[in-house]
This record gives structure tokens, C-alpha cells and sequence, in this order.
């Protein structure tokens, strides 16, 4: 195979939901972690720049990230972006001299064609989204913007075979798995006081909790089903343990209204968009974490629980297991008395928390931003 000698990659940055989602979290770590290419000789030739919102000039800071951002002066609205990627694209690519596109919210913006070379990073299930979706136009746009693409990054073995399924051709996709920030997701010692409060500015947080880290943006989150297994824990065991629902999302009404009808209300916490940079603070603290969402393409966010040092619980659905191997306590969500029964499990079973905090503790170091941005330059360059 032929190597360029010189390369420039244009990063589309749109949908980055201003960085407050799963696939905003990505971006930016994405493009916070380039400086570890640069440094590296091999990939020392490849040029990258940002292009994007230019409300999102500040969410993807030029000079702290040290890569440059173009702007784009366009309104913050799904259908103007998507007339700009159908209308504008090409022509913007061109006058930047772009040898490659990628796109890290590849299942979210892609145009319908590609006149430069174009990479779609895929982190959700594709066929969830394409139920989700009620517009003939956007499934169609999807779907074609897929297959149009020169190759395709999955986030997992589990979205690989999804996308496969759909009729996309299997060669062109390439499984790289997302990284972690080590520096950031480890267990913050610091924490471990006598306090019965966590402070986390702007919240306080009363001790013992478990945690559900994620937005809530529809019910296969499993929200409800989680706040139904905690009462049936609460109403055995009588342990003092709160419920942190850390999130946002369109559902978020819905869920106020289900816990305000709950008879231990004041134990489950609902505290809104959580910036990511304090979680692992948040998770520090924690008993343990409990992921019951049955519709993940990724499980990244119980790889950054166990980073942190604590015991994992979660749905044998989806890409979890894939992401999980052995490191965590599965459970049906859907069986609610089996749910309890995980949640009571994972909180008093001191020689299970000790095997799953010390195998994910190892397991977790397989995920790193370097790898894959050393694996996403490798798929550049060949």
C-alpha cells in the first residue's frame, strides 16, 4: 500500500451537542489528545484542523487543544447543518485543501456524497437510530452517507456487525475502540474522608450512593426500570444507600414525574447535565455503578466507573459485555426482582466487589486516547 508523505485532516465537530453528550465527550477528548500524534514521529506528517459551529469556537478552544478551528457562521439548528454538509461541504474542502474528512459523529451529519476521502466514525447503534427516526429523509441520508463513506470507524465489534446487517460493505469497516483519559478516570483518594458529603461544586452529595451515569434521553436507558429495582432493594434491605441519576435529556420530565411518586423520593438525586470533567470524583465516591441501558453501542462509561475503583453492575444487552468481559455483575433489567437482586449483590458481597474493582482495574488500562488515535492515524495513512 502506498503512504502519503504529507496529509491535512479536516475534523467535522458538528454535532457535538456543545460537548454536553456521549458523542460530544468523544469529540473533544478526541481532539484534546492529538498533541500525542505530534509527538510521536510516525505520524508527525499529518496536518490536522477543526472545522465546526462557530458557537462551538469555545468548546473546542484553538489555542488550549493547539489545532486550529475554522468557524463556521451557520444556525444552531439540525437542518441548517445538514444543507450545509449536502450544499457546502465539497466546496469548503476543497478551498482548505483537505486530503481527508473525518467525521466523529459519523451516524449523526454525513453528506451525500464524498468528493474528498471521508472517514465516519459510528458510536451508536445504527439500526436503533433508524427505528428512532421517523423522517423518511434523515433515514435515507443515514443510511446513504454510510455506504458512501471510504471507510467506516465502529466503536465496537457490536456496532460492526450492526452496521453489517444494514448492507454495508463489511471491508471498509474497521473496529477501533474509544480511549480514556488515565489521568483523569482514577480513583481519587483524596475523597476517601470521614465526611458523610460529597462536594462537588455546585453539589453536595450525601454518602452512601450508587451511581447511573448517562443522558436521559429514552427509555431504553432504562431509567424508570432502575428507579422500580431500587425501591424493591430499599424496601428488603432498609440500607441507606441514594440513588445519583446523573444526566439530562429529553425524558427528564417524564422521570421527575415518576420519582416524585416514589416512596423513597428523597433518596434518589436527579442531578441534571453532570460535566464530565467531575465525574470521576463522582465516581470516586460512589458504592458502586449501575448501567442498565440496553441500547449501548459503547460501553464507555462503565470502563470510566472502573477505572475509578469501583464495583460495576450492569445489562447483559448490547455492547456491554463486549466491553465488560469479566469485570462486571450482569443482570436482565427487565426482570425487576433480578435487578433488586444485582443492585443488593454488588453493594454487600464484599469478595465480589473485591474481584471485579481489581479486575477492572486491569482491564481498564486495554483503553487508552493514544491507541486509538494511533489506530485511527494508521487507517489514515495506509
Amino acid at each position: 500500500m502506498l503512504e502519503l508523505t504529507s496529509m491535512k485532516v479536516g475534523i467535522d465537530v458538528f454535532c457535538s451537542d456543545h460537548g454536553r453528550s456521549g458523542i460530544g465527550s468523544y469529540i473533544h477528548s478526541f481532539v484534546k489528545n492529538l498533541y500525542l500524534l505530534k509527538e510521536n514521529p510516525k505520524y508527525s506528517d499529518i496536518d490536522f484542523e477543526l472545522f465546526g459551529s462557530e458557537l462551538d469556537r469555545f468548546t473546542f478552544d484553538s489555542e488550549k487543544l493547539r489545532v486550529e478551528y475554522k468557524g463556521i457562521n451557520i444556525s444552531d439548528t439540525v437542518s441548517s447543518e445538514r444543507a450545509w454538509h449536502i450544499f457546502k461541504l465539497k466546496k469548503f474542502a476543497k478551498k482548505n485543501k483537505y486530503d481527508y474528512l473525518l467525521f466523529p459523529a459519523g451516524s449523526r451529519m454525513l453528506p451525500l456524497s464524498f468528493s474528498t476521502k471521508g472517514i465516519a466514525v459510528v458510536n451508536d447503534v445504527v439500526s436503533v437510530l433508524l427505528k428512532e427516526k421517523k423522517d423518511f429523509l434523515e433515514r435515507f441520508l443515514l443510511l446513504r452517507g454510510l455506504k458512501k463513506a471510504t471507510k467506516i470507524i465502529a466503536a465496537s465489534q457490536y456496532i460492526r456487525k450492526d452496521l453489517i446487517k444494514l448492507k454495508i460493505n463489511p471491508s471498509k469497516i474497521h473496529v477501533v475502540y474509544n480511549g480514556i483519559d488515565h489521568n483523569h478516570f482514577y480513583h481519587h483518594s483524596e475523597l476517601d474522608t470521614e465526611s458523610d458529603t460529597v462536594l462537588i461544586k455546585p453539589f453536595a452529595i450525601k454518602k452512601p450512593y450508587i451511581i447511573y451515569a448517562t443522558r436521559i434521553s429514552k427509555p431504553e436507558k432504562m431509567h424508570i426500570e432502575l428507579i422500580n429495582a431500587f425501591t424493591k432493594f430499599k424496601e428488603k434491605t432498609g440500607l441507606p444507600h441514594r440513588l445519583v441519576l446523573a444526566g439530562d435529556g429529553e425524558y427528564t420530565t417524564d422521570l421527575q414525574k415518576v420519582i416524585a411518586k416514589n416512596p423513597y423520593a428523597s433518596d434518589i438525586f436527579l442531578t441534571g447535565y453532570f460535566p464530565h470533567e467531575h465525574l470521576p470524583e463522582l465516581y470516586s465516591c460512589a458504592d458502586a455503578c449501575i448501567f442498565p441501558s440496553v441500547v449501548e453501542g459503547v460501553g464507555l462509561p462503565i470502563i470510566e466507573a472502573m477505572a475509578t475503583g469501583i464495583p460495576v453492575a450492569c445489562a447483559k444487552a448490547g455492547a456491554l459485555q463486549e466491553f465488560a468481559k469479566d469485570g462486571a455483575l450482569f443482570f436482565n433489567p427487565n426482570n425487576i426482582e433480578e435487578f433488586s437482586e444485582a443492585i443488593e449483590r454488588i453493594l454487600t458481597d464484599e469478595k465480589l466487589r473485591e474481584s471485579l474493582v481489581e479486575f477492572g482495574y486491569n482491564w481498564t488500562k486495554h483503553f487508552s486516547w493514544e491507541k486509538t488515535l494511533q489506530k485511527t492515524a494508521d487507517l489514515l495513512k495506509n
